[in-house]
């Protein structure tokens, strides 16, 4: 396993420098952003797709530093009810696919999106209940009508250029959890192993979810899990045993909140990341783990120090050897 950066907690450096920050920090790898959520400051993947001399210095900027490319992310929202934010997200992810192909890398993260409920709805509509039935007959409509078309096209389009559609379970997204990931796989049909998981703990975690129970069921339905996210989140039982973990309050208000997000060590212990690796690598993944800062309470400097030396002791780098005791 390699322990790798999500490059955008370092906007604040141009890219060169950021991976020499990262290389320093003794990483082994870089997923870059591309645009829609995630900002494009250190790839802007319409202007490397035209200019090839351009993109083979990113390679080498890479490389040179010892790195390898891990994924490009253009986390957005395609199925938005709003038309002119659902093409400008496709236009980026398009755009991102591409360069992957132009780039050789594998992976594209992204979020599954999230239309209205109906057609002429201006805003996504996260459905979390089956009743009243509005709500079924919203789930009805943003699956069959608009995510399921979308995504069978797409995933056609992934398969040509040999990528793999990354999706980080994300609530506020059709796909938030493992049976929402593998019903999509499952419903786009001849393409369907172009939809894979970008597996990010810390979205599981509030939810109640056992991590390895997810990785176990979701890497028995294939090759599911293609990019990991070694990101932590923390639910606070004072809060929580009386609101519950849904939780509206703005990330900032972290005493209120029923839950914020943690650099990787702060939020579960060793213990559970050991068994959250072993768990990886028992179930056929043996990549990266890239580290996202999201953590309020530590500077991007930090929290990537501490997740490095964090990670740094408990991934597992070597091949297993012979089992000479059996």
């Amino acid at each position: 396993m390699k322990v790798g950066a999500f490059t955008v907690a370092k906007l604040d450096l141009p890219l060169e420098a950021a991976l020499d920050w990262f290389a320093a920090a003794g990483l082994e790898s870089v997923e870059i952003g591309c645009g829609n959520y995630p900002p494009n400051n250190h790839c802007n993947p319409a202007q490397l797709n035209a200019d090839a001399k351009a993109r083979k210095a990113v390679l080498k900027a890479i490389e040179s530093r010892g790195l390898v490319l891990s994924a490009l992310s253009c986390h957005g929202n395609p199925l938005h009810p709003d038309k002119k934010v659902a093409q400008a997200h496709h236009q980026v992810w398009r755009e991102t696919l591409t360069l992957a192909k132009k780039l050789g890398v594998e992976c594209v993260v992204n979020f599954s999106g999230l239309p209205g409920g109906a057609p002429g709805d201006k805003s996504p509509n996260w459905v979390v209940a089956p009743w009243p039935e509005d709500h079924l007959n919203a789930l009805n409509y943003q699956w069959n009508e608009v995510a399921i078309p979308y995504w069978k096209e797409e995933a056609a389009l992934a398969a040509r250029a040999g990528v793999f559609i990354c999706f980080e379970m994300h609530p506020n997204f059709l796909v938030y959890n493992p049976e929402t990931l593998i019903k999509l796989r499952n419903a786009v049909g001849k393409h369907g192993d172009r939809i894979c998981a970008n597996f990010d703990p810390s979205h599981l975690f509030w939810q109640g979810i056992d991590v390895p129970s997810a990785i176990r069921w979701l890497q028995s339905q294939g090759d599911v899990i293609k990019h990991v996210h070694a990101k932590d989140s923390l639910v606070y039982p004072w809060v929580a045993r009386v609101n519950g973990v849904l939780d509206t309050k703005h990330y900032g208000d972290e005493i209120h909140r029923a839950w914020i997000f943690r650099t990787v060590g702060y939020g579960h212990g060793e213990e559970v990341w050991r068994d959250i690796i072993s768990t990886l690598r028992m179930t056929g993944y043996d990549g990266v783990l890239s580290i996202e800062h999201e953590d309020s309470l530590m500077t991007a400097d930090e929290g990537f120090l501490k997740a490095v030396a964090f990670l740094k002791s408990t991934i597992i780098k070597e091949p297993p050897g012979a089992m000479t005791w059996a």
